[in-house]
């Protein structure tokens, strides 16, 4: 991913019944429960955010508030933050040991998601600085209503009509909540870059069927579109004369804030200091691994070459970067981009399918252009429909390369995103990575557990399948895959780092640009846009890394566990059928373990 989008996915499928069945008698071990006041406080929960938030309400599939808003003026974040604190004095309250392990686990998590968000807005302030959490929510808000048919076309588009009409004022709290000073200049420039994709977003979903509407509506509609375009273009215009010119923040979180938000976001036991330390032990390894690929592709091209006894570290790494030319000459057109991962679709779809490795589910999934307002971030994410929706398609989204660019980025970034390259992100972002993981995990009867994922859990999951995709014998006659794989997973081990290193160590772009393209042997543009999104996110950088390392370690106790009873279908099956939860809450269901406070 990826941009981290979990709205999750809930499709009807032939295994939903027996993967319900079978978590539920797994988290009811211990006891049966009195959970009416749990039941009462999640109900709750889900009731009162919705109202508070409807463009969220809209993205899970709760569409009571579709006509609806947010609110984020002062006062609107004042009723989210008094909910929130609300909600945690209830759980404080709450018998834990009433309630079942299935509960006790849905009661952690939202009660680390509820104290997570009381911290990010009396800590971290996102609100005041980051101006592309209002872009997003902007673009969100008419989006969320058109990119799906989850009602009549007629009402999604009266609900649009009522949203374009309150833009301005949403538009207008978030210029007078944003402080231009402590607004980092990458956050503005990437806002500016960002706001006008509401328009393409009228423009390409809304304007071609008004026709749908009686004539009334249809003039509603219309005038509608006029009042967002005009308050997007006033907005436009601040961003660019008013915000930019001001925006002094700085985009480092420091070390204090940096080690908050990493125990927040991961989850894990692991230190910032410990996933540097493994993080550098694993480049090494990685390039050890990928020279012994490189040097029998190599030697099969260059049959009389007498490689050195003992290779030096650079050596090996010009070794492997000459292989890797010859997968980076393999690449689609930029035009041929969708195509070519339509194609990668087609191929892990029939080997996962040939092979028994994991339930596929028979939800629709479509690849698709990256919508504007949502680019600027990462190249591709998976975008599941609301984890209370029933039978809607996922998007697979593909960033094109920006018009702007030369001849020359748009080659560097076509060779990093060569055709096996293409397909290791299709495993990632599709099959069976995001879009199969989502469906499983939408599939649990548990909201908070759709609702509410891990991010660590759902990047380690698809960081895992890469490689265990090669280990079942994807493409298993091409080393270059192979090395093509290694490749992504030490740019995730690099990310890690980079993550720290931006927000903690101060680095500058120089030496991260050394980091990436010469450890990492990432294309110029890949690794200029990871230093980009490096100082627009933090944290998520190394939920990829750690979260296959969980991953990893969680496989290697269940197969122990299991002794010679271990089947991997049945194993992945079992593991995704609790939800997108911390790896902590799965070893403690799978293993049958205390729950985790």
């Amino acid at each position: 991913m990826s941009l981290l989008k979990i709205s999750g996915l809930s499709l009807l499928w032939c295994c939903h019944c027996l993967f319900a069945l079978d978590e539920i008698s797994k988290d009811r071990n211990v006891v049966t429960g009195d959970g009416d006041g749990f039941e009462a406080l999640v109900n709750d929960y889900f009731d009162e955010s919705a109202r508070l938030s409807p463009v969220w309400a809209t993205g899970i599939g709760d569409h009571r508030y579709d006509a609806s808003i947010d609110d984020v003026s002062e006062q609107g974040r004042e009723r989210r933050r008094q909910l929130q604190l609300d909600l945690l004095q209830r759980i404080e309250i709450l018998s834990r040991g009433r309630l079942s392990r299935a509960e006790q686990v849905d009661l952690a998590i939202l009660r680390h998601h509820l104290k997570t968000s009381v911290w990010r807005h009396d800590i971290l302030q996102e609100w005041a600085w980051n101006p592309l959490r209002y872009s997003g929510l902007a673009g969100d808000a008419v989006y969320g209503l058109m990119a799906r048919e989850f009602a009549p076309l007629p009402d999604r588009l009266r609900s649009a009509t009522s949203r374009l009409l309150q833009l301005p004022a949403l538009l207008k709290q978030a210029r007078s909540v944003l402080i231009p000073s402590r607004v980092p200049r990458a956050h503005a420039e990437t806002a500016i870059g960002q706001n006008r994709g509401i328009l393409a977003i009228i423009k390409n979903t809304i304007q071609p069927h008004r026709s749908a509407l009686k004539p009334k509506d249809r003039g509603d509609l219309t005038g509608a579109i006029e009042v967002a375009r005009q308050a997007v273009e006033e907005h436009q215009q601040w961003l660019e004369n008013h915000l930019l010119p001001r925006a002094a923040g700085n985009y480092r979180l420091g070390a204090t804030l940096y080690d908050q938000k990493l125990e927040q976001t991961l989850q894990s036991p692991l230190t910032r200091q410990q996933i540097k330390e493994r993080g550098k032990k694993q480049i090494r390894a990685l390039h050890d691994r990928m020279f012994d690929i490189a040097r029998n592709v190599y030697l099969k091209r260059f049959p009389y070459t007498q490689f050195p006894r003992r290779p030096s570290r650079a050596y090996k790494k010009s070794i492997i970067r000459a292989c890797l030319e010859l997968a980076c000459q393999d690449r689609p057109s930029a035009e041929g981009v969708v195509a070519a991962a339509n194609e990668s679709v087609r191929l892990t779809r029939q080997f996962l399918s040939e092979n028994d490795i994991v339930t596929l589910p028979e939800d629709p999934m479509e690849i698709i252009v990256m919508p504007e307002f949502r680019r600027g971030v990462s190249l591709a994410y998976c975008d599941s429909p609301g984890p209370l929706e029933k039978g809607l398609k996922t998007f697979y989204a593909v960033s094109p390369p920006p018009a702007s660019w030369t001849e020359e980025q748009v080659a560097s970034h076509l060779r990093e995103y060569n055709r096996r390259s293409l397909h290791n992100l299709t495993i990632h972002e599709a099959m069976p990575g995001h879009f199969v993981q989502l469906a499983h995990a939408n599939r649990s009867p548990r909201r908070i557990r759709s609702v509410l994922g891990s991010g660590t859990f759902v990047e380690g999951w698809a960081v895992y399948s890469e490689w265990m995709m090669c280990e079942e014998g994807f493409l298993k006659d091409d080393p270059l895959m192979r090395l093509v794989v290694l490749k992504w997973y030490l740019r995730d081990v690099t990310n890690a780092l980079l993550d720290q290193a931006i927000h903690v160590d101060g680095i500058e772009k120089q030496e991260a640009m050394r980091l990436m393209m010469e450890d990492a042997f990432q294309e110029e543009r890949e690794a200029d846009g990871k230093w980009r999104r490096a100082q627009l996110t933090s944290a998520q950088l190394s939920t990829y890394f750690v979260g296959y390392l969980e991953h990893v370690d969680l496989r290697s106790e269940v197969e122990a566990e299991w002794d010679g009873h271990f089947v991997l279908k049945e194993y992945h099956d079992q593991l995704l059928s609790f939800g997108s939860i911390a790896i902590k809450y799965v070893r403690a269901l799978m293993l049958d373990s205390s729950i985790p406070k």
